[in-house]
């Protein structure tokens, strides 16, 4: 599965949600991804068009043009069927600092973050 987006929105520690750390975008689709993980739970919360599901063995790969997860073969329902889910960067908006300091506090403990960086 396959996504583009402009912007990819991080936030490491969200005060107003209980210090969840969030990333979240909008496809050029107007299809909604968003990651989370509130800081006292062991589980990642996947969201996408509205369909929540928690993953066990999540795998992130960040680059400067592209966000991959790779999903166990037991979550493939929160991807509609795929193992994959590969979000395109279609603009430099995104701040890939704050993104992939999210990525760590989401998948500390919980999957594997790979930096392409």
């Amino acid at each position: 599965m396959q996504l583009k987006t402009a912007i990819l929105f991080a936030t490491p520690c969200d005060d107003e949600e209980d210090n969840m750390a969030t990333l979240c975008c909008h496809s050029d689709q107007g299809q909604m991804f968003l990651l989370t993980r509130y800081p006292d739970e062991d589980t990642v919360d996947l969201t996408l068009d509205d369909e929540p599901s928690t993953l066990d063995g999540l795998k992130v790969t960040l680059s400067a043009n592209r966000l991959l997860l790779e999903v166990a073969a037991g979550d493939t329902d929160a991807l509609k069927g795929d193992e994959t889910l590969e979000i395109v960067f279609t603009s430099q908006g995104s701040d890939l600092a704050e993104i992939e300091e999210t990525l760590r506090i989401i998948l500390d403990g919980t999957g594997t973050y790979v930096s392409e960086l």
